[in-house]
C-alpha cells in the first residue's frame, strides 16, 4: 500500500520555496521510489572567488607556463589543483 502524498504548495518566490523545503520532509510530497536519474551536462559548477597570496616569482612562473599553453593563468592554476586533488585524494 503506497503512502498518500501531500500536494506541493504553489510558491510565490524562490525564497518562499527554499524556506518551505528547509522545514518540510520531501518524502511527504514526492514518491522518491519513482524518481529517475537525469543528466544535466550543460550546467556549470558554482564557483567562489578566493584571495590567494603567492610570491611574485611563483606567479610570474605560472603566467609563463599558462602563456605556453595559451590559457589564462587562473585557469591553469585551477587545472593543476583539480589534477592534484584527483590524483592524491581519490577514494
Amino acid at each position: 500500500m503506497s503512502k498518500r502524498r501531500k500536494a506541493t504548495p504553489d510558491f510565490q518566490s524562490e525564497a518562499e520555496e527554499r524556506a518551505f523545503w528547509e522545514s518540510h520532509d520531501s518524502s511527504d510530497y514526492v514518491d522518491w521510489s519513482k524518481a529517475q536519474r537525469v543528466s544535466l551536462p550543460n550546467l556549470k559548477p558554482s564557483t567562489k572567488t578566493i584571495s590567494l597570496r603567492l610570491p611574485v616569482a611563483l606567479l610570474e612562473r605560472i603566467k609563463i607556463e599558462a602563456n605556453k599553453r595559451d590559457m589564462p593563468y587562473q585557469s591553469l592554476i585551477k587545472a593543476w589543483l583539480a589534477e592534484d586533488v584527483a590524483r592524491n585524494h581519490s577514494g
